[in-house]
């Protein structure tokens, strides 16, 4: 999607947002060199180098001081998929209030934890799908902290599938490829309502993740038979 305020894109899992930490270049350095009839660009905020899925690019300084300041007011809906080892149990939607506080190694990795000194973190789990090794869930953060969604899956007991640095490989479910290691973390959604215009902004998955989800699916119809 693009229009004179917004530039939308689905963006694929293993590109970072920006470069820097060794990478030179990122989604914003791609797209001021193949646009330079675009006079301004700036990220509205950020994705993971490992997630996929919706990021809003803001064409006017205007625009970007508009949404950033809806972020902060928490006026903007952020959906994702996840899909995370282990089959859901219990209610089919949870809500996970864990504080969450962001620490650097000495190697210089960023890890987040839940600890009491840490920041208020809400996130709304709803269940999609459930499969015999796994399930598939939509995750609403009510709040925007540094991996937020990822280790809020780890505090309720599960972890996103292809997460390592929280504790999983795709190959902790039997039967999946180890080619299709990645996160399993997508952008869904985004929605505000800018100048009084509400702005909805989905992403679908991409081939991987959608042919994950049809294979877990067939092999929990034949666990099931």
């Amino acid at each position: 999607f693009e229009d004179e305020h917004l530039l939308v894109i689905n963006k694929p899992a293993g590109i970072a947002v920006h470069g820097g930490s060794g990478l030179s270049l990122g989604v914003i350095e791609a797209f001021r060199k193949t646009r330079q009839d675009l006079h301004y660009l700036e990220l509205v905020h950020r994705l993971d180098k490992d997630t996929s899925g919706c990021l809003l690019l803001a064409k006017k300084r205007s625009t970007l001081r508009a949404i950033q300041a809806l972020l902060e007011a928490r006026e903007v809906k952020k959906t994702y998929w996840a899909l995370l080892t282990k089959p859901w149990e219990g209610k089919k939607k949870i809500i996970i209030d864990a504080p969450l506080e962001k620490n650097t190694l000495k190697s210089g990795e960023r890890v987040v934890a839940v600890t009491k000194e840490g920041k208020p973190s809400e996130t709304e789990f709803t269940l999609l799908e459930n499969y015999s090794q796994a399930c598939w869930v939509e995750a609403c953060p009510k709040t925007g902290r540094t991996h937020q969604i990822r280790v809020h899956s780890v505090h309720m007991g599960h972890v996103i599938v292809g997460d390592e640095k929280y504790g999983s490989l795709a190959g902790d479910i039997e039967g999946m490829d180890n080619q299709q290691n990645r996160l399993y973390l997508h952008a869904r959604a985004i929605q505000f309502t800018l100048n009084g215009v509400k702005q909805h902004f989905q992403a679908d998955l991409d081939s991987r993740f959608a042919s994950t989800l049809k294979h877990l699916r067939a092999r929990s119809l034949l666990n099931n038979e």
